[in-house]
């Protein structure tokens, strides 16, 4: 008779990290859709805002970094299912607060937070896929992208109505510190290598290896956040659209990640990572041309669209691709590799910026086209499959 509860209990722990994607993508989306709102609430001038949400990436990093001691430490779904909450309880701080003080400090355990849990989501994503065998990567970040799409639709509701950031991300909290809290009884953990007590796993990490894959990871978020931070701005400002559609975009970027991750995974098994990650920088490239030298509103969206379409797989494949480099040391590679989804974030939009300032923003948005092209020289590490499967523990 065959033993399913160790199949059983990877469902289970699949099912509880889609729950924890989910959670993440919701709590960033009702955040970063209301900035415009924080800034009335504190009143903050450009230059203080600027300073701040530029500090939160790099906490993040820093969140990053200490991830993978911890979870050595810990355990990794311990670390996951207590750090997960604290992001979710920080939003009600930053919402509650009233001088320049309380936001700062509530920033600051927000991106830490949000740090940690970005690393240590990843490394148990990472784990479950080499537990099963095959890609399941993309799944996870599309649980993310539809996080990220009720928590916009959230911040909506909430600026339609009139609502109060406190009473919005409230009620954010009170459905995911639950959801947290509930999944994670079911996360698993990687059982510990022998002779791991002697060694310094971060430390003897190789970096070499792994440094192609940090720059596609900042290239893709440098793209990503030109779509967050500059289409309602480019629509608006090159291509005369109204203020409504002027907030199409970015939907429509999300909506083509969620649909892109959702079919990715069998993609990736048929065709294998490397063709998936280089026909997404080709597509990507593709979408920012569209967009670069659209005469119309409606053809400047299907650009970022395409952008997004595009996107939707390679940071999922480029985690998995540096969980394989060295499979019983992925949680260093998966900590090291998040730092740089804040580098590309802090790089993306002012770099954008200036040159749109200087120049054109159609001459802006020819950098990050470049820039995902160069993808196609960085795809080696991404043809190498790890088909041996470690084990899991509930």
């Amino acid at each position: 008779m065959v033993d399913t509860t160790p199949r059983l209990r990877l469902r289970q722990a699949r099912g509880a990290l889609l729950a924890c994607f989910l959670v993440q993508g919701a709590s960033f989306a009702v955040l970063v859709t209301r900035i415009p709102a924080l800034q009335r609430q504190y009143g903050l001038s450009d230059g203080a805002l600027t300073v701040l949400l530029a500090v939160v990436p790099i906490v993040a990093g820093a969140g990053s970094v200490s991830a993978e001691t911890l979870a050595r430490r810990f355990g990794l779904r311990h670390v996951l299912r207590w750090v997960q909450p604290v992001v979710c309880l920080s939003l009600i701080a930053v919402g509650a607060g009233s001088t320049l003080a309380e936001l700062a400090v509530s920033l600051l355990v927000f991106g830490l937070c949000l740090g940690a849990v970005d690393a240590t989501a990843n490394m148990q994503g990472v784990a479950l896929q080499q537990a099963y065998g095959r890609s399941i990567m993309l799944g996870f970040h599309a649980a993310f992208s539809l996080g990220g799409i009720a928590g916009a639709s959230l911040a909506w509701a909430g600026a339609h109505w009139n609502h109060s950031l406190m009473a919005l991300f409230a009620a954010t909290a009170c459905v995911t510190v639950p959801t947290a809290l509930t999944a994670s009884r079911w996360y698993a953990d990687k059982p510990p290598v022998e002779g791991s007590a002697e060694e310094e796993p971060g430390a003897r990490f190789p970096w070499k290896p792994l440094l192609p894959l940090c720059a596609v990871m900042a290239i893709a978020f440098i793209a990503d956040s030109t779509v967050a931070n500059w289409s309602a701005k480019y629509l608006e400002d090159v291509l005369h659209s109204s203020e409504q559609v002027a907030t199409v975009p970015y939907n429509a970027y999300l909506v083509a990640t969620l649909a892109g991750r959702s079919v990715g995974d069998l993609a990736v098994r048929r065709w294998g990572p490397a063709a998936v990650v280089r026909s997404g920088a080709v597509l990507s490239a593709l979408g920012l041309a569209v967009t670069a030298t659209a005469n119309g509103a409606w053809l400047g969206v299907a650009g970022f669209t395409v952008l997004g379409l595009g996107l939707c797989a390679i940071v999922p494949q480029t985690f998995a691709a540096a969980g394989r480099i060295r499979p019983e040391k992925s949680d260093a590679a998966v900590a090291r590799l998040n730092i740089f989804n804040y580098v590309g974030v802090l790089l993306g939009s002012p770099l954008v910026g200036a040159i749109g300032d200087a120049w054109s923003y159609r001459a802006a948005l020819v950098v990050p086209m470049l820039l995902v092209l160069a993808i196609l020289c960085l795809g080696r590490p991404f043809g190498v499959v790890q088909s041996t499967r470690l084990p899991l523990r509930a």
